[in-house]
């Protein structure tokens, strides 16, 4: 699918894998709508690569009908990247016995809003405006790529929430990528595996404690880039006859208990 001309959404496109997406798609003539919380980062990245920058909490659904509408005005919505999450970690019960030490069920919903409803959320409305489009020589509007994570397969101790919410994510690929055929809109999903991003931090402690991370990697054992998730979210948009499909880009990792 050519992409040159159309506008694109990343949510949690101001940082890690959401921006290295934003950069690649600007590169293949898209117009990027950068939608995140960070009005500072997201700023700098829209300038950056000739888009435009969006404040989106994806459990806001006016904030994000805001930012569909915003990039159809730059031209026909054919790209969504939905990009946007969070991550906690709590065992399901505590070890003294008490209900008051259980998880804590408003940080589960929390990733659930975020992660689950927030990315349906976001497919519902930018499907919508994508089903307005003109469709191209092979019948296409739209393609949407959904992140969901390796821990959708391989959950970790205390990772019932987010496990959870990305289960969910590969779990609606399908169904909603067979819902959306009709209108000649695409769905793919890509679960990564331990990525570079910010969220190890920074400084000798940092980088010490990711090339440990690194060597439970099957091969290459190290962290994978988000320019190496983002290709493959380029590959899931451009390549028109992949569809409803789950794939992990994980340097072939599967997650031990802890």
């Amino acid at each position: 699918m050519d992409i040159t001309g159309a506008s694109a959404i990343v949510t949690g496109g101001a940082s890690g894998i959401g921006a290295a997406a934003a950069r690649q798609l600007a590169a293949k003539g898209a117009k990027v709508v950068v939608a995140d919380l960070n009005a500072d980062k997201g700023q700098e990245l829209a300038q950056e690569i000739g888009g435009v920058f969006a404040p989106v909490d994806v459990t806001r659904t006016e904030q994000i009908q805001a930012a569909v509408e915003q990039a159809a005005e730059l031209g026909p919505l054919r790209v969504l990247v939905n990009s946007a999450g969070i991550g906690w970690a709590q065992r399901t019960i505590g070890r003294d016995g008490e209900f008051g030490s259980a998880h804590d069920l408003g940080a589960f919903s929390k990733v659930i809003a975020i992660n689950l409803i927030g990315t349906f959320d976001c497919i519902r409305l930018a499907a919508t405006a994508m089903s307005r489009n003109e469709p191209d020589a092979d019948g296409q509007r739209g393609a949407i790529v959904n992140m969901a994570s390796v821990a959708a397969f391989d959950g970790q101790i205390g990772q019932a929430s987010y496990s959870a919410s990305k289960g969910g994510v590969v779990g609606m690929t399908l169904p909603v990528a067979r819902d959306l055929s009709a209108s000649g809109i695409r769905v793919n999903t890509v679960a990564p595996g331990l990525i570079d991003t910010p969220i190890y931090g920074e400084g000798e402690a940092s980088e010490e404690f990711k090339a440990n991370l690194g060597k439970n990697v099957l091969f290459p054992k190290r962290l994978g880039t988000p320019d190496e998730l983002a290709s493959m979210v380029i590959e899931c948009v451009t390549n028109s006859y992949l569809n409803g499909e789950v794939i992990r880009v994980d340097g072939g990792i599967r997650m031990p208990p802890k």
